[in-house]
């Protein structure tokens, strides 16, 4: 192939293993939303769960609907909708949603009418994060509005939620602050009659490095699949994550050009001496950032490389000097580094971005292959 994103599933596995046995007695949801973080959702999803994850999580229902359609019937938390979402179709499903405002309430209260069962709603609350959720100050109105819709039979108030804003930081003063808001909040919704059955905070660095966050349920989502949410955290193997993604291209072409030659648009790279060029058939399509000119590295004959010159929509080049390299030879952009490859994290920090991004912004057009 030209190029193919291996996922190691046993590394998944693994990796939600660990998180399983940090949450103690907390239940864990793997969050398999964006194609589980680009890795595949489905084989990922299945993977956790012989790891030990009793929930999955999306963003939106249609990922939900393909989770159910591929015959996985754990609970399922979709929680991002806006106006006109088909709740319904949720409700058939068995799947769990949640509700930040009213208008979510009313809708789903329509949905249940019309399907004849009863919506299982987490109710999201937020706590500090400024994003979904209810504010603290309509936060009562939104419980008593739950309550009336519980009374009638058309939901049941499953869970209370809200989402950390500084958890990646450890010790930071908001995660106490937000922990607390939450069980405020908690304290609200059960004075209003909802009795959650679960109550859920804890992303993948909570899920970690604070157990205060834990409740009933973790949520951890980039850790899923083997890497730290942030160098504050800690590396992966402190807490016995294995990256699962190895991103593999292979040279698609090799020729040796003179000094002063320019590479790739706007020549933003020259060479300095004769030289041999390797050209690697990925690019900015592909998911290979084009701010990685002159600045990402891959691994290729055994030794790193430097992109050199402009990443273009379908490919970049490599500098490979007088090294011995032919098409056809293998070329790692990011992996384990257990081959001495770039990591996703290196390639973060070379970007100066987040290693979510680095793996799921890998596109449709590269293959992922599960071992």
């Amino acid at each position: 192939m030209r190029a193919y994103a291996a996922v190691e599933l046993d590394a998944v596995r693994d990796s939600v293993a660990a998180l399983a046995a940090r949450a103690g007695s907390a239940a864990t949801m793997a969050v398999v939303k964006a194609d589980g973080y680009g890795h595949g959702m489905i084989p990922c999803a299945r993977a956790a769960l012989d790891g030990g994850a009793t929930w999955l999580g999306t963003a939106f229902l249609d990922e939900a609907l393909a989770l159910r359609a591929a015959g996985i019937t754990v609970p399922l938390l979709c929680w991002l909708a806006a106006p006109g979402e088909r709740y319904g179709a949720a409700i058939d499903a068995g799947i769990d949603v949640s509700a930040s405002a009213p208008w979510a309430l009313r809708e789903i209260a329509a949905a249940a009418r019309a399907t004849g069962r009863p919506a299982r709603v987490h109710l999201k609350v937020d706590t500090g994060l400024g994003r979904a959720g209810s504010t603290p100050a309509d936060w009562p109105a939104l419980c008593d509005a739950a309550a009336v819709l519980r009374a009638e039979g058309l939901i049941e108030t499953f869970g209370v939620w809200s989402h950390l804003a500084f958890a990646d930081s450890p010790g930071h003063p908001t995660v106490a602050g937000q922990i607390g808001a939450f069980r405020d909040a908690v304290e609200v919704a059960e004075k209003a009659g909802l009795a959650p059955t679960v109550r859920h905070l804890a992303n993948s660095a909570a899920t970690l490095v604070s157990p205060d966050a834990h409740f009933d349920l973790v949520r951890p989502g980039i850790s899923v699949y083997g890497l730290s949410p942030s160098p504050a955290v800690g590396p992966a193997a402190r807490f016995g994550l294995r990256p699962a993604m190895t991103l593999v291209s292979h040279a698609a072409l090799v020729k040796r050009v003179p000094a002063g030659a320019g590479v790739s648009y706007s020549h933003r790279y020259t060479t300095v001496r004769e030289t041999t060029l390797a050209l690697v058939p990925l690019g900015y399509a592909d998911g290979v950032p084009r701010a990685a000119t002159n600045v990402g590295e891959v691994l290729l004959g055994g030794r790193r490389r430097r992109i050199a010159g402009t990443v273009c929509m379908d490919q970049f080049v490599l500098d490979v000097g007088d090294d011995p390299v032919a098409a056809g030879d293998e070329v790692l952009l990011f992996g384990p580094g257990d081959r001495g490859e770039p990591t996703a994290d290196d390639w973060a920090a070379a970007l100066g971005t987040i290693n979510y991004e680095i793996v799921t912004r890998i596109g449709v057009r590269v293959p992922r292959v599960h071992v």
